[in-house]
């Protein structure tokens, strides 16, 4: 790995999802030295698992790729993998922030051939899946991934699997001696972009999410669409392989509830109206295509409304207005069946579904107080952006519930506000 060199004049970037990278990018563009730090082993993070973006309903390959040309064109940023910030000491201007890189036993001489993967036998949960299969574990992290470089999972380091990768390398890239290092970077200003992760549905017990295997969550049903992921894009049951056609989607799985997340996830009703256009790409005109949303209010907000009347007039779906209650097991067919009561018309109901997707809400992925002392948090964990936060400002998830869209813009904003912490830095030292 190259030697990296920062000063008090440059912008540290935690988190390679869509905000850190929008917000690595505008800041190197307007020539700014930039590092770039992501714990996974490539770029992408929440987003590079989606099926599609709303309300366009494309693929989210297009934006990260793009994204992906302006990175590799910019010679002002630096990007580090499998690599996190565990300590921040210092102000705005002159920070020191503590990171610590693990090894991937693979080096720069990687061409991505594959050779290691056809080598190996042994298999490991696929994350990038949400761990609904198995991967080799000398893997691509997904098609996707920047850097295009394979992982060696530290599981097999040390065992006959390792060297058959390294023997399979044509390029001498396996280099089973890396280590875990440490290094401290002085930066004048950083962009805190580490995004979000889905709240644990098997918290919420009455919807049974570690007990019945046709409950699912929304991010795990965004993978099944894809052709890449644990089903080859096919809406089948984990209980039994069977085509899922009938699926109830809950709504506020874990939001806006006192005792789980007491917020708004803001991205959940718009993320299960699009998952309902998916039904009818799989399945055409099939009149056993149906889906269901138990909702509390639906929040389609801004200009998001035209996409959520179209829905509403799609006869495959329908709306049920209700907190559902609780689910069981209807055992010989093996259908999650929902109970409670439909609020409009207050007649109770017991319905059975091949599948139940939860609209699992938001939390944020990094509690921040436990990296850097004195930034502001809201009662949720997230960064409040309209505080002096001295020189660290939020970018996405990190600050709020956000959608894609609005991730970018926070990330835009939070970028102008680092740049103009090295300006006076720079403006000082003249």
């Amino acid at each position: 790995m190259t030697d990296i060199v920062a000063t008090n004049e440059t912008i540290l970037v935690v988190g390679g999802g869509i905000s850190g990278m929008t917000a690595a990018i505008e800041a190197a563009e307007c020539g700014k030295d930039v590092i770039l730090v992501e714990k996974a082993p490539s770029l992408g993070g929440r987003v590079s698992q989606l099926y599609k973006y709303f309300p366009k309903l494309c693929f989210p390959t297009c934006g990260l790729e793009i994204n992906q040309r302006r990175m590799k064109a910019n010679k002002n940023l630096h990007i580090l993998t499998l690599s996190e910030v565990t300590n921040i000491a210092g102000d705005s201007g002159n920070f020191t922030a503590t990171v610590k890189t693990a090894p991937r036993y693979v080096n720069e001489n990687c061409t991505a051939c594959g050779a290691c993967g056809d080598a190996v036998t042994a298999e490991v949960d696929n994350p990038f899946n949400y761990n609904l299969d198995k991967i080799k574990a000398a893997y691509l992290p997904h098609n996707m991934a920047h850097p295009q470089r394979y992982v060696i999972d530290p599981s097999i380091i040390g065992t006959d699997e390792a060297e058959k990768a390294k023997t399979a390398c044509k390029y001498d890239a396996i280099d089973l001696d890396m280590q875990e290092t440490t290094m401290d970077l002085n930066v004048g200003a950083i962009v805190w972009a580490t995004g979000w992760k889905p709240y644990d549905a098997a918290k919420i017990q009455p919807y049974g999410y570690d007990r019945f295997d046709n409950v699912i969550t929304s991010v795990e049903f965004e993978r099944m669409m894809d052709a890449f992921g644990p089903t080859g894009g096919k809406l089948l049951r984990p209980s039994d392989g069977k085509e899922a056609k009938n699926i109830a989607f809950i709504q506020c799985a874990g939001s806006r509830d006192r005792n789980h997340l007491t917020h708004c996830s803001r991205i959940c009703c718009m993320a299960s109206l699009k998952q309902t256009t998916y039904l009818t790409e799989q399945y055409g005109d099939d009149e056993e295509a149906k889906a269901s949303i138990y909702y509390i209010d639906i929040r389609a907000i801004d200009r998001f409304e035209d996409f959520y009347q179209k829905v509403q007039d799609d006869p495959k779906v329908s709306f049920i207005k209700s907190k559902v209650a609780n689910i069981t097991l209807d055992e010989e067919s093996g259908n999650p069946v929902l109970h409670g009561v439909d609020t409009e018309g207050y007649h109770r109901y017991s319905n059975p579904h091949d599948l139940v997707v939860l609209a699992i809400g938001m939390t944020p992925n990094v509690d921040i107080s436990e990296i850097a002392s004195g930034v502001s948090t809201d009662s949720s964990g997230f960064i409040q952006v309209n505080v002096d936060n001295g020189g660290i400002f939020a970018a996405g998830c990190a600050s709020n519930a956000l959608d894609v869209n609005r991730s970018v813009q926070s990330a835009t904003a939070a970028t102008l506000h680092s740049i103009q912490v090295v300006n006076k830095v720079s403006a000082a030292e003249a």
